[in-house]
Parts: C-alpha cells; sequence; structure tokens
C-alpha cells in the first residue's frame, strides 16, 4: 500500500495509543477453516488446506528481520516513522494483541507499525477494520511507540443468534457466552445495542476476559447461517468423551481439526481457544476447528503488548490479562489512579516476559466500568469519496467531521477534499461511521 511520511510529533500531539489499518468487510462465513493468506516473508510455513475448506492454512512467522533496523531509523513511506526517537528496536520476537483502534499503517496498543513487508492472515473479513481483534509479530522500539511488522492476524471470536438483550446492563448471549460492551465498542451497522433485535445474527470481535465473557469491540450483523465462532476458556475439559465447555456451550471436539500447536493432548483447562464449527440439535457445538486464540510465546526476554480486560486480580504484581500473567508493581500508570485498576477493567499493556510473567514498564487504563475511560480512534490517509465535511472517508472508513466541537489543525473544514492528507481521530463508531474530534492536515 501507499503511504507517505507521517511525522512522529503528530502522534504525540495527538496522544495515539491506538491500531490498525482497513476497509469495508462481509461476513466471511463460507470457510470454517484456518486460512493462511499473502506470501511469506523470508521462510514462513505454508499450510495444507483440504478441498473442503476445512483445512488449516499456515501464516510466516518468521518475519522480514533484515533491514529492520533500517526502516526503523529511516520510518516507512507511509509516514509511520518506525524507530523515530532514537530509541531503536528491541527483540525481533515482540507480539502484540488486542483491538484495532485506528486505519493508517496498523497501530496497536500504542505501537504504530510499518506493514510495508509484513504478511496479512485475515479471515472473517476481507481487510482489517475498526474495532477487530488482531495478533502482529514485529520488532518494536524501547518505548513501544513504534514497530516493523512481519505478520498481522486477524480473525472474528464470535458469531451467532443473539439472545437475552440487556439494554441496561449492555449485554447480551451468544452461544453460551455473555458479551459486554463499553464505549469503545464500534458499531458497524447499527447505532447502539438497542438496534439489535433478539434473534438476529451477529458477528463479534473482542477480547476473552473472565470464563464465560467476552469484550466486544466490533459488532456487525450477518445473514443468517452463518457457520459459528466461539471463543474462551476451556473449561470442564472431559478427555475420554471428547467434550469442554466455553461459557454455557458444551463443545464436541472429537472430529475437530486441531491448529497452533494445540492438539487433543495439550488441550487443557483454562486454555483460550477460538471454535469453528456446527450446532447440534442438543444446542451443543460439533467442533470442526479449533486453534488456541492469538498464541503468544511467554518465554524470558519476550517483548509483548496486549490489551485486554483484568482478570484473576490480586494485587498490582498478580492479575491476568488474556489469560497472560502480568506483574503491573513498578508500571508506568496512565489514564488513571493505580487504585481503579481490578477485576474487569480494560489496559493497555507493554512489557517483557521473565519466568512466563510479563513484567509491564507501561499501563494504560482504558476502561473502567461505571466511568467509562479514554477512547480514541484514528485514521490515517487522505479523503476519499468527499461529498461534504459530514461525508467522506480516508482508508475506506466512512467519517462525519461535521459534528458540533470539531478541531481542525493546519486548515480549516473548507480544506477537506479528495486527496488531501488528514489525520482524523474520534472517540464513537456509530453506524459505522467514523464520529470526528479532530483533524489534522498533514
Amino acid at each position: 500500500m501507499t503511504k507517505k511520511i507521517w511525522q512522529s510529533t503528530v502522534l504525540f500531539a495527538l496522544g495515539l495509543l491506538i491500531s490498525s489499518c482497513g476497509g469495508g468487510g462481509g461476513d466471511g462465513s463460507g470457510g470454517i477453516g484456518f486460512g493462511g493468506t499473502g506470501a511469506a516473508v523470508n521462510a514462513g510455513v505454508s499450510g495444507a488446506g483440504q478441498s473442503d475448506g476445512t483445512g488449516i492454512g499456515g501464516t510466516s512467522s518468521s518475519g522480514a528481520a533484515a533491514g529492520v533496523s533500517a526502516a526503523a531509523a529511516a520510518g516507512g513511506d507511509d509516514g509511520s516513522g518506525v524507530g523515530s526517537g532514537g530509541t531503536g528496536v528491541s527483540s525481533a520476537s515482540a507480539a502484540g494483541i488486542g483491538s484495532t483502534d485506528g486505519l493508517g499503517s496498523v497501530i496497536l496498543n500504542g505501537v504504530r507499525y510499518n506493514t510495508d513487508s509484513a504478511v496479512f492472515n485475515l479471515q472473517d473479513a476481507p481487510e482489517l477494520q475498526l474495532g477487530m481483534s488482531v495478533k502482529i509479530t514485529g520488532p518494536v522500539n524501547g518505548n513501544f511507540t513504534a514497530g516493523t511488522a512481519t505478520t498481522v492476524e486477524s480473525a472474528a471470536d464470535l458469531r451467532g443468534a443473539v439472545s437475552n438483550i440487556d439494554l441496561a446492563g449492555g449485554t447480551f448471549s451468544l452461544l453460551g457466552t455473555t458479551v459486554s460492551t463499553d464505549g469503545e465498542t464500534v458499531w458497524a451497522d447499527v447505532s447502539g445495542l438497542s438496534g439489535i433485535a433478539g434473534g438476529s445474527t451477529l458477528q463479534v470481535w473482542g477480547l476473552p476476559a473472565a470464563p464465560g465473557v467476552l469484550r466486544a469491540t466490533r459488532i456487525a450483523q450477518v445473514a443468517s447461517g452463518a457457520a459459528p465462532i466461539v471463543v474462551g476458556t476451556v473449561q470442564n475439559l472431559d478427555k475420554a468423551s471428547s467434550v469442554f465447555t466455553v461459557g454455557a456451550l458444551s463443545v464436541n471436539y472429537g472430529n475437530a481439526l486441531f491448529a497452533d500447536g494445540l492438539d487433543a493432548a495439550t488441550l487443557a483447562n483454562g486454555t483460550i481457544v477460538r471454535v469453528r464449527g456446527i450446532v447440534a440439535s442438543a444446542g451443543a457445538l460439533n467442533a470442526t476447528a479449533i486453534q488456541s486464540w492469538y498464541p503468544l510465546t511467554q518465554a524470558t526476554g519476550q517483548t509483548a503488548t496486549l490489551d485486554g480486560v483484568v482478570t484473576n486480580y490480586a494485587g498490582l504484581t498478580s492479575l491476568k490479562v488474556l489469560g497472560v500473567p502480568i506483574d503491573a508493581g513498578t508500571a508506568q500508570i496512565t489514564g488513571g489512579p493505580s487504585s481503579s485498576i481490578g477485576n474487569g477493567v480494560k489496559l493497555e499493556v507493554a512489557g517483557v516476559f521473565s519466568g512466563n510473567v510479563l513484567r509491564a514498564t507501561k499501563v494504560k487504563i482504558r476502561h473502567t466500568p461505571g466511568t467509562g475511560g479514554p477512547s480514541s480512534f484514528a485514521l490515517i490517509g487522505t479523503v476519499g469519496a468527499f461529498t461534504s465535511t459530514a461525508d467522506f472517508r480516508v482508508r475506506g472508513q466512512p467519517i462525519n467531521a461535521s459534528g458540533q466541537g470539531v478541531v481542525f489543525q493546519n486548515g480549516t473544514a473548507a480544506n477537506l477534499g479528495n486527496g488531501v492528507r488528514v489525520t482524523v481521530t474520534g472517540s464513537q463508531v456509530l453506524n459505522g461511521v467514523l464520529l470526528a474530534t479532530t483533524v489534522v492536515f498533514n
């Protein structure tokens, strides 16, 4: 993709702690297997799919290490400014997992990645979009602000018929999982939970929280009959019967294909998995494919950034995010007081593993139940499909910048038009439209 240089000063001025690139998408309901896309960089691992579409495709796990330092120093032509500030890059095995908060390169958990040489493995939608869960591998700089992506992976986390809609609580049920929403949930084609009809089929991207609970980061309506997907924590595992539960859903895995280093022997209670399958008449899910949910190497020295909901909280030195043990005892904490951190709080965490524990150096509080939290999405690119300040696109994302209080920098609303380079930020996506709060002319 073609991109121009975007100055790092703009990044810091806006305080962008956000992620991803994208456009329009479909429900991807046709396939139930794991497919890889894109050409491998260096020695990627290819996957042998089956003719019926149930095969497990591969992705490149070893990226283009050569040239990373040079790219990091100079910044990519997308303006990512990778490695700017002289901090250099850290471990080439760095990984980030979270939800996408922006378009233009890939910006995940405060790290803006150059994606020119990245291998994209996207399932259930043709392009990355705001709010999708994602995993990125590739080296990052020492202060977790810039990196070079070698792989970008994303897939839907839930797909099925909705029930038990609770408007007051902001929750609903889907395939035995309780789905919670917050101010950062992207509503792809409705104005909110009140626009969802009971029994309609939804495709949800989100972040696993407590067992049987998923925090939704993007919700889209899809055609009924789409093949079901469920993500969650394995519980009540019965290997003799090849059965476990995810929330209130029983999963039969006797005929399932496994991926990502997971198999029937290594499957264990507490593992977070993504399951694709067919709903049986008794309400159980007959699994056709099971994979680890964005598997993460926790070896000492591995660098990681995580965006997820706190569980197992026993203090700042002992908590979990996305099932990963975290020690945030000495971390720099922003977004609110450290006393507000506890179970159910959404955090953005960056650090280095030691003894299978992520020793956090940076923690940002993104959402505290009952009080909210900072919410920000960003789009970086050229204006297209311009009709008015209330109707234009950047990176394929519809934008409305006509609201009261929108701030324009380095120009005015009159300067908007096709081909103009901008950085747009906003705090809400309703009916698929980003409601802009700031427009910077680059």
